[in-house]
């Protein structure tokens, strides 16, 4: 790096959007943007603790998020403050963009997760995507979701051929 060239930039404001407004903005560690694959580290961004029934998110959690500019999922490892791997929460999103210090990524309701040992794949929130609309709104979004969330969940499958997650 020449003495002109900026610092490259190690901190983003990730902005999730739903239906078209903000749901939740934190910042996050940039590791490493490829161009396609931008990866985030970050503390659990969310109020208190959030029990699913099939996992905890709590203060002191770390993500380590993967988004990518040509795929319509975000992968993000959940671990313990003592780095014990708790298993990938997958949101099911329009492709992210970066526009200077924001990633941005649009959540469509759907979600996928996988235990650490691979042996509980639960498909969220379907539902929720169904309520949404959006197969009325854009019919190309919605079936790029099912897509995706049906792609996630082949490749969370214990026979799958490749390992999990789809880096």
């Amino acid at each position: 790096m020449s003495a002109n060239s900026p610092e490259p930039l190690r901190r983003v404001e990730v902005v999730l959007l739903k239906a078209g407004r903000t749901k939740i903005r934190y910042e996050a560690e940039l590791l490493t943007d490829d161009g396609n694959r931008v990866t985030v580290h970050a503390p659990w961004a969310g109020e208190g603790v959030r029990d699913f029934g099939f996992v905890r998110f709590e203060p002191g959690d770390v993500f380590t998020e993967h988004y990518w500019r040509d795929r319509w999922y975000a992968v993000k490892e959940v671990r313990s403050p003592e780095g014990t791997l708790k298993g990938w929460y997958c949101d099911i999103t329009r492709p992210a963009t970066v526009s200077g210090a924001e990633l941005v990524v649009e959540d469509l309701d759907l979600d996928l997760w996988v235990s650490a040992d691979g042996t509980q794949v639960l498909r969220l929130d379907e539902d929720e995507f169904e309520e949404s609309g959006l197969s009325r709104t854009d019919p190309e979004a919605a079936s790029a979701a099912w897509a995706a969330l049906n792609e996630l969940e082949q490749l969370a499958h214990p026979d799958a051929e490749r390992r999990f997650p789809p880096l």
